[in-house]
């Protein structure tokens, strides 16, 4: 992880407001336009909380943290109403959705940026969220405040995908372009997807989550899925004092080749091979 706040295209400012945070209000409209502008930012796709460096490291804006934290202390609670449902809240709902559809039901919280041809189902998306280009966030899915996902994601019907705020320099969960993430997976605590890769419905990965290739039984990491790879949730046995316990991992089946597209009838032979529920 890498802090470019030092390269954020947020104010300074920011951590001056974030260093006497403690005394700030929604009275201090100094503050308050300061912090409105800089989450204006990451609404509009000129800043983000994150992303993934060409040397492959996930580079964090503490100070875009910062600015979503701050908005907490200084916008007051205000009421509105779409339709016939009333909300109370601090942050407003978006606002612009150029180029995107949003289907009736979908939720999505001003500071998130939805990259043009995204399509949004019924669903949740949190404040300091980036949504790449034509990437379609199924019904009842979740991304949390700060996940990052990429162009071209599929995140399935029901899939959670964690979101962080505290501490600031905390990474949040990054799904990577191409990805597609199984109905019901739950992708948490700073995870990571790679590019292209497949997530099998239910399989739930943290970052202390071991990554363990089938074929060889190499441990792969913790809490990161290979680019273009199929992997789903599984257990390895682990000896106690009271007994032998199965403890949850995340296991690569098989390993696609660069760009090579989802074929969802081939997945499923994929899964079905193994036992595993498409």
């Amino acid at each position: 992880m890498t802090d470019v706040s030092t390269m954020s295209p947020l104010p300074a400012v920011i951590d001056e407001l974030w260093a006497r945070r403690a005394e700030l209000s929604a009275a201090d409209a100094e503050a308050r336009h300061a912090v409105v502008a800089a989450v204006d930012l990451l609404d509009t796709g000129k800043a983000r909380v994150a992303q993934v460096t060409a040397d492959g490291r996930v580079a964090v804006d503490e100070r875009a943290k910062r600015a979503i934290l701050l908005s907490f202390k200084v916008l007051g609670m205000a009421r509105s109403q779409v339709g016939d449902f009333q909300h109370h809240d601090r942050v407003p709902l978006k606002s612009s959705f150029d180029g995107v559809r949003v289907v009736p039901g979908a939720i999505a919280r001003w500071g998130s940026y939805l990259a043009p041809g995204v399509v949004l189902m019924p669903s949740f998306t949190n404040i300091g969220a980036y949504v790449g280009a034509d990437t379609m966030v199924d019904t009842w899915a979740t991304v949390g405040s700060c996940a990052q996902i990429g162009r071209d994601v599929h995140l399935s019907g029901g899939a959670g995908i964690g979101g962080v705020l505290e501490p600031p320099n905390a990474v949040p969960v990054v799904v990577e372009d191409e990805a597609l993430i199984g109905s019901r997976a739950m992708i948490v605590e700073g995870a990571r997807v790679g590019r292209g890769a497949v997530v099998g419905a239910g399989t739930i990965l943290s970052a202390s989550m071991p990554v363990i290739d089938v074929h060889t039984g190499e441990e792969l990491g913790r809490g990161r899925v290979p680019d273009w790879c199929v992997a789903v949730g599984g257990t390895r046995q682990k000896e106690f004092p009271g007994g032998t316990f199965g403890l949850p991992c995340v296991l690569v089946l098989k390993r696609l080749e660069p760009g090579q597209r989802h074929d969802k009838a081939a997945l499923n032979d994929v899964l079905r091979e193994h036992g595993v529920n498409t």
